[in-house]
């Protein structure tokens, strides 16, 4: 393994590329995950307006176990 030799000044300029290019990076991530969130909200609307319109799509909620033990008390 060899170690390379860099200048100060050569490792000041590298260090600076990079850390400028992980603010570009962090910035185009942050436009993308605005326009995500947005997306994500649009498609929420539209869902919960299908399954306002459409009830029979949705999934049947399970049935309340203590109305069954109830029911079943009931009958005793």
């Amino acid at each position: 393994m060899t170690i390379e030799k860099v200048s100060q000044d050569e490792m000041l300029q590298q260090f600076k590329e990079r850390f400028a290019a992980l603010i570009e990076e962090n910035k185009r991530l942050g436009e993308q995950m605005r326009a995500n969130e947005s997306t994500a909200l649009k498609l929420q609307g539209a869902i919960e307006a299908l399954e306002y319109y459409n009830p029979e799509t949705e999934s049947a909620p399970p049935e309340d176990e203590e109305d069954e033990d109830l029911a079943v008390g009931t009958t005793d």
